[in-house]
């Protein structure tokens, strides 16, 4: 499933493609026509990005369309002209209507693609937890949100009411930066540490952004002179999915928690 770095991205990227314009929208799929309908034609103010979800906000609309990748939802930029006929399973086109031959985006096996109205928008962002990325994030909530909780940090930061955006590779990341034993009850992780993961899932978010891949690793583990953006796959990663832990040399052990599996290295993070 796409983390939360992705969505901020595909946020940037369509505002600029698709922003201050307005769109010729349909569904060849079918599933979503009601939401492709309500906006179709409007222009595209704003997108924005909270945790794993998309909110797309046009001019005249209450609401918003909103999108959820879930595990095979994906976006398609198509550029090269002539744009190709949506294929069946296109959730979502949108098209700039004054040059529909110039650009599509195209969507497709998402979980939800929907327009809500204020209030279901209300209800859903007062499902989240704070995001990282976004300004108003809030690590004082973020606090309070591991203080009300017994269940392991590893568990705690998989829940969006906790956090938002953070998946399974952050997960992994994260603590072993941090060194926090995943399995430590979230509400005794100490006040210091709680800041410490905060910031350094906001510094690894905005690398993901930035470089538009996760790459995790710290400069002093990584090749040395190779740019950050070309690292191999196992390269850019501490400990997940790898088999030895690229900081210690020691084993990565395997196990699984809240319903994901969890990397995670028992020298560095449990000492």
């Amino acid at each position: 499933m796409p983390e939360g770095h992705t969505i901020h991205r595909l946020a940037r990227d369509h505002t600029r493609l698709l922003g201050g314009r307005a769109l010729h929208v349909t569904s060849p799929q079918g599933r979503a026509s009601a939401a492709a309908q309500a906006v179709d034609g409007r222009v595209l103010d704003a997108v924005d990005a909270h945790g794993k979800h998309l909110l797309y906000r046009f001019a005249g609309v209450e609401g918003a369309v909103h999108v959820h990748l879930g595990l095979f939802g994906r976006f398609v930029t198509r550029r090269k002209a002539p744009i190709p006929q949506p294929r069946a399973t296109t959730r979502l086109r949108l098209v700039p209507a004054e040059d529909p031959d110039a650009l599509a985006v195209d969507l497709s096996g998402a979980t939800a693609s929907e327009l809500l109205d204020p209030a279901q928008e209300d209800a859903l962002l007062a499902r989240l937890g704070p995001d990282p990325l976004r300004r108003d994030g809030d690590p004082d909530a973020f606090a309070a949100n591991l203080a009300r909780r017994r269940i392991p940090i590893g568990a705690a930061l998989l829940d969006q009411a906790v956090v938002a955006g953070i998946g399974n590779v952050y997960r992994a990341e994260v603590l072993h930066a941090c060194r926090v034993d995943p399995y430590t009850p979230a509400r005794e992780v100490p006040a210091d540490t709680v800041r410490a993961l905060w910031d350094t899932t906001v510094a690894m978010l905005r690398e993901g952004v930035r470089l538009n891949r996760i790459v995790t690793t710290p400069p002093e583990l990584a090749p040395a002179g190779k740019p950050r953006s070309r690292l191999r796959r196992d390269e850019r990663v501490v400990v997940y999915r790898r088999s030895a832990c690229l900081a210690c040399g020691g084993p990565v052990t395997r196990e699984e928690l809240a319903m994901r599996t969890l990397f995670w290295c028992p020298a560095c993070q449990r000492g």
